[in-house]
């Protein structure tokens, strides 16, 4: 999937006068004005402006672009846009538009369309286009090979730098990219890579042999995430994807690659955050689409926050001997579930780098357990000294030897929780913030009131 804007302005936001031309133009039905202000934007421009209007006036204003920018359009918008806009679209319309589409960008719209709607589009197909698609259909969700891209140019070892160029002129229109080449043996296995600009610096009767380089690969049933990630970390320009057999059967642009990664960025901060992403930009998402997106997790919150209220009610003896005591109660659980929180966010954050994996498990508490103590020591500190001169020493006490205990202890759990999650096969950011803060805040009043328990004699 590769789209390159129209226009070399690095701005691509819509003006604001634009937008209210095009919006005015919609609302009294001039369509002459309204392609008017589209023969104004880029092609990124226009991906904005389809993502802040409504269904019908999102159709209608694909239509009235150019037939050269439509394609490219399409391809820009998120794949629940695109199934939306396929809904509103003529059967023609769509038919068009779906069989220019690269084979990974259909397999994306597929997922997000209706079975029969799918199964039409695809019978609409050219033969090749369609055993293309399907090849990419056939691996599980969310692997690298649904969203590799089987259109790419490779050679042979025993090729000339000259011959290789032929091929590479010869099917560039239809090749994801041509800037790295996999080189395959007669059986297809990947022997390495070429780069278009070795090939084109090299004597024409250079082998390729002679300019091939190790290659780094995916499997095509590993985890989309993973071989992005794979593909960003090594900075190259594509990832060859092969089968079980070592074959190449598609590459992994770094384009894709980036898109992919953004997308799990987003899923991982939203869920961190307490709610379920939207798969829609948020002007297009409807508001009851938002509203169950976030009223799940408030709810196992809410429910989770009874804990909280039935640790105070066994504790009530003690506070109403101590009543001091309930002023502290919002700074003690609001320290531990920023403590365990950002302790979950670091880890979550270390597993999508790879640079923690489920068996660190030990390493990672031990080292956020020290992490804990040194934050717990110096927040207890300050929290001893000014409880003492506000109130006295014995309070100073219990609220220092707290915040000490609740540090550790958050930091701890925090740590743990997200490969906890990984080992069990759960989404860390699921796994994570939201029960963290649900458990620190229970489990950090009990240690609360027993520490005022035994300093204070109660």
């Amino acid at each position: 999937m590769s789209r390159t804007p129209d226009t070399p302005d690095p701005d691509t936001s819509l003006p604001d006068d634009v937008s209210a031309r095009i919006d005015r133009a919609l609302a009294d039905h001039d369509l002459s004005a309204v392609t008017v202000g589209l023969s104004l934007v880029s092609v990124d421009q226009a991906v904005d402006l389809l993502e802040r209007l409504s269904l019908k006036h999102r159709a209608l204003v694909f239509r009235l672009l150019p037939k050269d920018r439509a394609l490219a359009v399409f391809e820009g918008l998120p794949g629940t846009l695109q199934s939306d806009l396929v809904r509103g679209l003529r059967d023609e319309d769509v038919a068009s538009v779906f069989a220019e589409l690269d084979p990974d960008d259909r397999v994306g719209l597929l997922d997000e369309l209706p079975a029969s709607v799918a199964t039409r589009l695809m019978l609409g197909l050219p033969p090749a286009e369609r055993d293309l698609t399907a090849a990419v259909l056939g691996y599980p969700a969310g692997s690298i090979g649904r969203r590799m891209s089987p259109e790419y140019v490779s050679c042979r070892p025993d090729m000339t730098a000259a011959q290789c160029l032929d091929r590479v002129r010869a099917r560039v229109a239809d090749a994801e990219t041509v800037y790295t080449l996999p080189v395959v043996d007669e059986g297809r296995s990947l022997v390495g890579v070429v780069s278009l600009r070795d090939l084109m610096v090299a004597p024409a009767d250079a082998l390729v042999q002679e300019l091939v380089h190790e290659a780094y690969s995916a499997l095509a049933t590993d985890d989309a995430e993973s071989a992005a990630r794979r593909c960003a970390d090594r900075k190259v320009l594509a990832l060859p994807v092969v089968d079980a057999e070592a074959r190449l059967v598609g590459i992994l642009t770094v384009d894709d690659a980036l898109a992919i990664l953004e997308e799990a960025e987003s899923e991982d901060q939203a869920r961190l955050s307490g709610y379920e992403p939207l798969r829609r930009p948020y002007l297009a998402t409807p508001v009851l689409s938002v509203v169950r997106s976030r009223v799940v997790w408030l709810l196992v919150l809410a429910i989770g926050a009874t804990l909280t209220v039935h640790v105070l009610e066994i504790f009530e003896a003690t506070l109403e001997q101590k009543v001091v005591l309930s002023l502290f109660v919002p700074l003690l659980i609001g320290t531990g579930g920023n403590t365990g929180n950002q302790a979950a966010t670091t880890v979550t954050r270390a597993l999508a780098l790879d640079d923690v994996r489920p068996r660190d498990i030990l390493a990672v508490v031990g080292r956020e357990m020290r992490v804990g103590v040194s934050l717990g020591l110096l927040l207890g500190g300050v929290g001893f000294a000014v409880a003492s001169l506000v109130y006295d020493t014995s309070i100073g006490t219990v609220i220092g030897l707290t915040l000490l205990s609740i540090c550790t202890m958050a930091a701890t759990v925090g740590g743990a929780m997200p490969l906890i999650g990984k080992a069990v096969r759960v989404d860390p950011a699921v796994f994570s913030n939201p029960f963290i803060t649900t458990f620190v805040d229970a489990t950090g009043l009990i240690v609360y009131f027993l520490i005022a328990r035994a300093v204070l004699g109660l």
